[in-house]
Parts: structure tokens; C-alpha cells; sequence
């Protein structure tokens, strides 16, 4: 019985979550007139008829009118050039701060952790204004050079790279190889779930994001997926309600995708980061 309700509310939850996005890509589909109907229905049928009324005019009127078929290419070329930017420059520093000994380290890595306490928002203005000084605001290098550094990314390495069998680099470093030789070959290799996590999760991260983008672009040409969309729900005509779901599908498919092709590796990794040292 006990196990029976647990499975009663496992499944109403998961009805609660996947309703809104279904309900979110039947009304992509929906022709203007069929949205306000006295009998709600999942399916894009015509109102009057009931008939099957699918349509693909919301998503021409997106993409095209819209402006997101070009977010949508800027926001796969931010993700694909920052993420594994970002991904090896925390790596080193991670491994830094994990295994090489040198003046000051501990110091310094506390510091950077107390960075973590200063909140997000107050450090918009001194961010844009470097932007600006290095010649950066509003290009695409503007959207990936800020952001090519996380402290939480490198405090999850940090973690489990101590986590690793120091014989492991004694033994190289008695047969000669040197620090970056290890790197490549012994803790990389090594470290996939924690790799995995912050690959994921750097994505997720960056292909949602909107302040970003939003402060430091003018141009609509650079606009990302996030900001183009909420500009589209600005505009007077692409405010309507089916135009708003097509962009909305179009922003979160690939967020799903990803989710559901590495949920396990995300679920795994976190865990055994979290579980070590």
C-alpha cells in the first residue's frame, strides 16, 4: 500500500512537470483561432470542426520574422566555443589548486571560495565596464571571455581531483613526466564524471542565460536564443500566444535532449563528486 501511493504521487508529479511542456508544443502547432476554445484540448484541432489543424506557420513566423533562427545559431556558437574553454581553464586551475604545491596556494583558493559569497548581481557593473576597456562590448567575444571561468566549477574539480591515488602522479613523476604530461594523461582520463557534470551543466547554464547577453549586445545580430525570444514576446505581433510557444519550444528542445541523453551521467558524476574527499 505504502509503495503503491509512492508510485500514486510519483507519476501525479510527473504529470504536474510534463503537462505545461506538452501543452507548450501542442500550442506551437495551433492556428490563432483555435487556441481560446470553451473545451481546452492537447491536440491542435480546429475549433469549429474539431479536425486535425497542425501548422509549421508558427515556426516560419519565428525564425523568420522573429529573428531566432540567427540567436539560435549564436547561442550553439557561444555554448560550443565557451563551454570547453571554460572547461579546460578550470581544469588547470582546479588542478592547480589540487596538486601543485606552491607560495600562498591555500590563501588564494579561500579567497577565490569567498568570491562565491559576493552576490552575482553586484558585480554586473565592474564586469561590463572591464567589457568595455578590453574593446569586447557588444561582439560575440564580449558573450564567451567573461564568463571562460566559474569558481564553483573549479571548487567541484578541485574536490575530486584530491580525490585521486597520489601514487598515481608520484609514480609518473618518477618516470619524468612533467605536470602537463600528467594532466593529459593520468587526471583527465580519470575524471569524466566530474568532467561530465560541469560540461553539462555549463551548457545548460549558458544556453539559458539572458542577463548576460542582455546587457553587453546591442546588436540583434548577436542576440542568443534567451534574449531574442524575450524580445519577441515584446514585440506587438510576435506577442501572440502561439508565436511565444514556437520560440519556446525551439529554446528548450535542446535543453531536454541533452537532459535526457546524459541523466545518468549527470546523476552519477554528482554523486560520486560529491561523495569523495
Amino acid at each position: 500500500m505504502r509503495k503503491a501511493s509512492m508510485y500514486a504521487a510519483l507519476v501525479l508529479l510527473a504529470a504536474v512537470s510534463v503537462v505545461p511542456f506538452l501543452w507548450m508544443l501542442a500550442t506551437s502547432f495551433k492556428h490563432g483561432q483555435d487556441i481560446y476554445s470553451k473545451v481546452p484540448s492537447l491536440l491542435p484541432l480546429d475549433r469549429k470542426t474539431g479536425e486535425w489543424a497542425a501548422t509549421l506557420g508558427n515556426y516560419d513566423y519565428v525564425l523568420g520574422v522573429g529573428g531566432l533562427r540567427g540567436a539560435f545559431v549564436n547561442s550553439v556558437w557561444v555554448c560550443a566555443v565557451l563551454v570547453p574553454a571554460k572547461l579546460l581553464i578550470d581544469a588547470l586551475a582546479a588542478y592547480a589548486f589540487a596538486r601543485i604545491p606552491f607560495p600562498g596556494r591555500d590563501r588564494l583558493f579561500v579567497i577565490m571560495l569567498g568570491g562565491m559569497m559576493v552576490p552575482a548581481i553586484t558585480l554586473l557593473v565592474p564586469r561590463i565596464h572591464v567589457t568595455q576597456s578590453l574593446g569586447m562590448f557588444d561582439t560575440g567575444w564580449g558573450l564567451i571571455v567573461p564568463n571562460i571561468a566559474s569558481v564553483l566549477d573549479i571548487f567541484l574539480m578541485r574536490q575530486f581531483f584530491l580525490s585521486l591515488p597520489a601514487e598515481l602522479e608520484e609514480a609518473a613523476l618518477i618516470d619524468g613526466a612533467g605536470r602537463m604530461r600528467i594532466f593529459w594523461t593520468i587526471v583527465l582520463p580519470l575524471s569524466k564524471p566530474v568532467l561530465g557534470v560541469v560540461t553539462i551543466t555549463s551548457f545548460l547554464f549558458h544556453w539559458n542565460d539572458l542577463v548576460w547577453p542582455l546587457l553587453v549586445t546591442n546588436d540583434p545580430e548577436l542576440y542568443t536564443l534567451p534574449l531574442a525570444l524575450q524580445q519577441l514576446v515584446a514585440s506587438p505581433d510576435g506577442g501572440r500566444a502561439y508565436y511565444i510557444m514556437a520560440g519556446a519550444t525551439l529554446a528548450v528542445l535542446p535543453v531536454i535532449a541533452v537532459l535526457l541523453v546524459f541523466q545518468r551521467r549527470i546523476l552519477a558524476g554528482i554523486a560520486f563528486t560529491g561523495l569523495k574527499g
